[in-house]
């Protein structure tokens, strides 16, 4: 990297100290899921979505309102429900009147997308339409309402949640909006230590109020930063073939992904494996991508991209262990090293 392409070193050293900073301060609050907060931090500063998976009671809606909390940026939730229309999302129009002159005049009400975090909770809940209208969101960071387009606030992150196993008056995400996500992130069930903290931790005094540790500004630069770390033609490539291996009718796929596989990984697919893995090597405090970057955002990037076929669902092959196939079976680039 060039030095003039690089933030000034104490800007940069005092910025990644503060995302650190962020890291412990949701821990105060959030007992385990270490691997869930570093994700959900590389898709904040890759300029990324994040749809979080997890069975009811493993405080993915509390990880998220901590996290917004932890810094000086404008959050709102949305409940999904299946009643949900788009204006409850992105804003309606009122009609006024004033009461001296009589005159009415149409004015727009902003909804709680227009704000710099938005916590979709349960967004499998919400019909077509609905999800639609949050598509445009996420994808343009702008709304369309009252025959005006009008620009989100900057930074703008859409975190959602999602229920895997209650299937009852949901819509499911179309593949489209699902690519829309740079993560698809899974939480698991804690540890038996991590189970008796977080029982500790909940059911005693409330938890005192989060310090915030980053405004919009320093979100921005670091996304900037995040942009300029390197990734050598190798580590493209490599991004490449992980991509280009999920396909199964392309001749770099895997057995796995010929027999079990009914759609692949598009090229988003490839973007979203590059910016993870620039966020990855930045909060570790390292200029270049290595491989081990791209093998670390491989599961979050991937499992939400390949969608297994019947043949898959019948015989319980997962869209996890077509991912974990495939990071055996492709080779990672020779000689390429993070510094």
């Amino acid at each position: 990297m060039s030095a003039a392409s690089v933030a000034p070193q104490p800007d940069r050293d005092a910025l990644l100290a503060a995302a650190q900073r962020l890291r412990a301060e949701v821990g105060k609050r959030i007992v385990g899921q270490h691997e869930v907060l570093d994700e959900i931090l590389m898709a904040l500063v890759a300029g990324g979505h994040a749809l979080l998976v997890g069975v009811p009671g493993l405080a993915k809606t509390l990880m998220i309102r901590s996290v917004a909390e932890a810094m000086s940026l404008d959050f709102r939730r949305i409940q999904f429900t299946p009643d949900l229309v788009p204006s409850d999302i992105t804003g309606t129009e009122l009609l006024e009147e004033d009461t001296q002159t009589g005159h009415r005049a149409f004015r727009f009400v902003q909804g709680p997308v227009f704000a710099n975090i938005v916590l979709a909770d349960e967004i499998n809940r919400a019909p077509p339409r609905t999800q639609a209208a949050l598509l445009e969101a996420m994808q343009e960071h702008r709304v369309t309402a009252a025959g005006a387009t009008m620009p989100l606030p900057e930074p703008f992150f859409v975190l959602a949640t999602q229920n895997p196993i209650e299937q009852e008056g949901t819509y499911p995400l179309p593949e489209a909006q699902l690519d829309r996500f740079l993560f698809d992130i899974r939480i698991g069930y804690p540890g038996a230590d991590e189970e008796v903290a977080i029982l500790r931790a909940t059911t005693g005094v409330d938890n005192a109020p989060l310090a915030p540790m980053l405004d919009a500004h320093q979100v921005r630069d670091l996304q900037r930063m995040t942009r300029e770390v390197a990734a050598a033609d190798a580590a493209l490539r490599y991004a490449a073939a992980l991509a280009r291996a999920t396909r199964p009718s392309g001749d770099e796929a895997t057995p796995l992904v010929k027999q079990y596989v009914r759609w692949g990984a598009g090229p988003r697919a490839g973007q979203a494996l590059i910016l993870g893995a620039k966020a990855a090597a930045l909060l570790a405090g390292r200029p270049n991508v290595a491989p081990a970057d791209i093998r670390r955002v491989a599961r979050p990037v991937l499992r939400h991209r390949v969608l297994p076929n019947f043949a898959a669902e019948a015989e319980g092959i997962t869209a996890e262990r077509i991912v974990e196939d495939l990071l055996e079976r492709v080779p990672e680039p020779r000689g390429l090293t993070g510094i």
